[in-house]
Formats: C-alpha cells, structure tokens, sequence
C-alpha cells in the first residue's frame, strides 16, 4: 500500500513539473503576426477587398475597400495581432 502511495505521489510531482515546463516555454516564445495572418485579421474586423498591405517597424498597415466605397486603413500590431483603425 506505501509503495502505491509513493508511485502515486511521483507520477503528481512529475506531471506537475511537466506542466510546469510546457507553460514556461509557451510564454517565452515570441510568435510575430505574418502578412497573410495580419490581412486575415483585418477582414475579420471589416470586409472589404484587400488593396495594400505596408510593412512598418512594430504593425502592418492593411487598405480595404468597403463594399460602399470607403477605403479603410487598419494596423496590426506584429507582436500582439491587434488591430486598429487608423
């Protein structure tokens, strides 16, 4: 019955230390927003045809023309895929 207890208590420990480890690891990983995920992002907040897409130091700048005409200009930002309307 102690050894049970004991195994038991090594499996918790280890998978503990497991979980533990692949948490880390995701949050240090820097994952930067592509081109092709940045025009996807901004059509996911207004529809529209694709016109331009800029490339700046820290955001994508993605120009969309509206089904009505208007021509919008979101940024993305490259780390945290933000979206904004300029």
């Amino acid at each position: 019955m102690r050894v049970l207890l004991i195994l038991n208590l090594i499996a918790v420990v280890c998978l503990a230390n497991f979980a533990h480890a692949n948490n880390t690891k995701s949050k240090t990983d820097k994952v930067e927003v592509s081109k092709k995920k940045a025009v996807i992002l901004a059509k996911q907040t207004t529809d529209g045809t694709t016109l331009k897409i800029s490339e700046e130091t820290l955001f994508f700048t993605v120009r969309i023309l509206k089904a009505d005409g208007h021509v919008v200009d979101l940024k993305i930002n490259k780390k945290t895929g933000e979206v904004k309307k300029d």
